[in-house]
């Protein structure tokens, strides 16, 4: 069920992207998208009743395997949060820059202003 809601979120991101015409309101359907796959992501780790992989001396490690919780997934979106953030200042200071141009957000005024 909550699958579901991960791609439900990011086909809400998509449509965002498709529709607006707005360069401010397409980057913010970006990180819609981009949480959506940063909440899908952290899903595939979790296991109900995990544990932290932290192995004991002198513990059973077949028990541990079973029920651990997979920390790779964790890691990998807190590396793309990082990777993302620095790409969301580029889109805005992208997107500044578009502004001061040709004085509006609007793509399809920055189309027509091109000539």
């Amino acid at each position: 069920m909550i699958y579901a809601l991960c791609f439900i979120l990011i086909l809400i991101g998509l449509y965002g992207v498709l529709t607006r015409r707005n360069t401010v309101k397409i980057i913010i359907s970006l990180l819609v998208i981009e949480y959506g796959v940063h909440l899908f992501l952290v899903l595939q780790g979790y296991r109900r009743d995990g544990v932290p992989p932290i192995i004991e001396p002198g513990g059973e490690e077949a028990l541990w395997l079973q029920r651990s919780v997979d920390p790779l997934p964790q890691a990998l979106v807190l590396t793309s949060i990082v990777i993302g953030l620095g790409v969301l200042a580029l889109m805005v200071a992208l997107s500044i820059r578009l502004y001061e141009r040709f004085g509006t957000f609007d793509i399809r005024e920055m189309r027509k202003l091109r000539g």
